[in-house]
């Protein structure tokens, strides 16, 4: 047997950085309806862990799955994909 460890990552958009040393990152994705046929778009929001407090509103982030850091938080924030443009 091998001891490879598959670990989730998601890429999102941070939607807030209000939280010290957390960002909430959401995810959307897309799905055809079962029924209709319809391509659907769903979101899910997570918190991610964010140590230096480095990611801004707007970035997209990749973050993978880690053990349980806080009640709401099991995500880390691995990757910066694209800085948000300022306007």
């Amino acid at each position: 047997m091998s001891d490879t460890k598959v670990v989730r990552s998601l890429t999102g958009k941070i939607v807030s950085d209000k939280m010290d040393k957390t960002v909430t990152v959401l995810i959307e994705r897309k799905v055809k309806h079962p029924m209709y046929g319809k391509i659907v778009r769903l979101s899910k929001k997570f918190h991610a862990h964010d140590e230096k407090n480095e990611y801004k509103t707007g970035d997209i982030v990749v973050i993978s799955e880690s053990r349980p850091l806080s009640k709401t938080k099991s995500w880390v924030v691995t990757a910066l994909v694209e800085k948000s443009r300022q306007v």
